[in-house]
């Protein structure tokens, strides 16, 4: 499993479910907005502190970002 590729579909998946942009999300938490797409795109591995931070910004449970389809 490609777990960066999983936590990348469900950032997007659920940023765009809640009707933010890269940008407020970014803001929201803290990331840079480069490095928010890397992690949207798979590319990039967030620590836990920002997993943590993008959980609580989408007001979900951290694990939920790990969940499969």
């Amino acid at each position: 499993m490609d777990w960066g590729k999983i936590v990348g579909a469900n950032v997007r998946r659920l940023r765009k479910e809640r009707g933010l942009t890269q940008e407020q999300l970014a803001m929201e938490t803290a990331v840079d907005l480069t490095y928010l797409g890397g992690i949207e795109r798979g590319r990039r591995n967030p620590s836990i502190a920002v997993l943590g931070r993008l959980a609580t910004a989408l007001g979900v449970h951290p694990a939920t970002l790990l969940i499969t389809d």
